[in-house]
């Protein structure tokens, strides 16, 4: 396994910009509950403006950003979409956030 050393000198500015893409796709409180209310399953957008007591065509916006990131993906199911993260490297991202977050209080 390479270390981060490694990976930091194999790293191209294009790497650096998408990274940084993701990172400001992500920056929204509300698109950082969502991915860690994803990173526990598929939801529905029902489901996740339940527990996250917000409107409907506020959860639809947030998605569609973190769609259009790569970051979630859509599955229809009659007039329902499912959404899911793309990969877990989201969920570690964001989880390590909110821990770091936590430890500066």
């Amino acid at each position: 396994m390479r270390t981060e050393t490694e990976l930091a000198e194999e790293s191209t500015p294009a790497d650096y910009e998408a990274a940084g893409e993701l990172l400001r796709a992500l920056a929204a409180p509300l698109r950082i509950a969502i991915v860690m209310e994803l990173a526990e399953g598929p939801k529905y957008v029902h489901q996740i403006v339940e527990t996250l007591r917000v409107t409907q065509p506020l959860v639809s916006q947030h998605l569609r950003v973190l769609r259009g990131a790569g970051i979630v993906r859509g599955t229809r199911s009659g007039r329902e979409i499912s959404y899911s993260l793309i990969d877990d490297h989201i969920a570690h991202i964001v989880t390590d956030a909110v821990h770091h977050a936590r430890e500066e209080r």
